[in-house]
């Protein structure tokens, strides 16, 4: 299904979002963007952001700029963006006896799969250390979730983290992957699950 068509403040928005993204690997910050296009306000800029998600181009979280990830025709040629950072860690065995060779495509084909810089060893006992890369797939119903899944959750007033996930009623646990780390318990209205953990990326 086509996309709805840009106007011309729109494309050009997109267009240099596409460049940024392309060079950068992440998303740019509304300041970032405001200088970009030679605005001193961040009204015009979160006004385009507004309907390039309206149209379809992109997806984003409002006042939250490194959620930005790109829908439209650029999207397919840039990889997987990273948005960010995202609390947790921890260590992968190796071995040497590999006998196939990872497909990775069906991975990466997935909608709207995203990246996160991992920080912290609260995810050690998962096998994901701090400066691994997460990639995540966005998740549109929590209450669907396996329990124990690891997702990165935005919890109201102090950031993201990588955890399990457990939904018990009207409660969710995050549970980390390290004993040194007690379980974060809240009502389920204060924690935003973004994605869920699709595969561990690291460079050596």
């Amino acid at each position: 299904m086509p996309l709805e068509a840009l106007t011309a403040a729109q494309q050009e928005l997109y267009d240099w979002l596409a460049e940024f993204i392309a060079d950068n690997r992440h998303s740019p910050s509304i300041r970032q963007m405001m200088q970009g296009m030679g605005l001193r306000s961040p009204a015009p800029i979160q006004s385009r952001l507004r309907h390039l998600q309206q149209k379809g181009w992109i997806t984003w979280q409002e006042g939250q700029a490194r959620t930005l990830q790109l829908l439209g025709d650029a999207a397919d040629s840039l990889g997987i963006p990273v948005l960010g950072a995202v609390a947790a860690g921890g260590l992968i065995e190796t071995f040497d006896d590999v006998q196939e060779h990872l497909d990775i495509a069906p991975t990466l084909e997935r909608r709207g799969l995203f990246a996160l810089t991992v920080n912290g060893d609260s995810m050690k006992d998962a096998h994901i250390a701090d400066g691994d890369v997460v990639l995540m797939e966005p998740v549109r119903d929590p209450s669907r979730l396996k329990p124990g899944t690891i997702v990165s959750a935005l919890v109201a007033g102090s950031g993201t983290t990588l955890k399990h996930f457990h939904l018990r009623g009207g409660e969710v646990s995050l549970e980390a992957a390290n004993p040194n780390y007690e379980p974060i318990t809240l009502p389920a209205e204060e924690v935003t699950v973004q994605g869920q953990l699709v595969a561990v990326w690291r460079q050596v």
